[in-house]
């Protein structure tokens, strides 16, 4: 285990609490992500927990699920107790293509961040993320952006100012506008 499980915790925490604040009025409402209503990213979320946690623990790819169930909270949960055991933070996964399981950690993190985001700016419901997470997630952005472009995980990269908050910055390498508004 290393640095990155707290902010795995911190970031699960502030995303877990906002998805428990979206009540049904809001689920059909726009994201940032074009593709996906705020139901539909919840549903992608879900998914992303627990893929997370399947490669974590050595497991496989888990196909993408396709009906939104509302248990966010629960799979996000199980995803970070798997993130407790040192054995998921060692070797590579296979069904991930042979990545190393700490750089996973970091995709469940970006996961974890970018997505709350999303919903946040979507619902309009308040989210943070701490400064050290941004910075984190901004230098690991800045290492794997191309090949998350050619993977499909992040778009185009969007122009943001030097001086700008690391989260903005992270969020433009990722294909995030931060001045997204619905």
């Amino acid at each position: 285990m290393n640095e990155i499980l707290p902010l795995m915790r911190r970031a699960a925490g502030s995303t877990t609490e906002l998805v428990r604040a979206i009540g049904d009025d809001r689920l059909g409402l726009p994201t940032p992500c074009a593709e996906y209503d705020v139901k539909a990213l919840l549903n992608h979320m879900e998914w992303g927990a627990s893929l997370f946690e399947s490669v974590a623990a050595g497991g496989p790819f888990v196909p993408p699920k396709q009906e939104y169930t509302g248990d966010f909270p629960e799979r996000a949960g199980r995803m970070l107790a798997v993130y407790e055991r040192p054995e998921a933070w060692e070797g590579v996964s296979e069904a991930m293509g042979g990545l190393p399981r700490a750089v996973l950690a970091n995709m469940a993190l970006t996961d974890l961040v970018a997505h709350g985001w999303d919903l946040s700016r979507a619902t309009g419901l308040d989210w943070e993320v701490d400064e050290e997470t941004a910075a984190l997630l901004l230098a690991f952005a800045a290492k794997m952006a191309p090949r998350g472009r050619e993977q499909g995980a992040f778009g185009a990269e969007v122009p943001v100012p030097d001086d700008a908050p690391a989260l903005d910055r992270f969020l433009g390498l990722i294909g995030r506008d931060p001045a997204w508004k619905p």
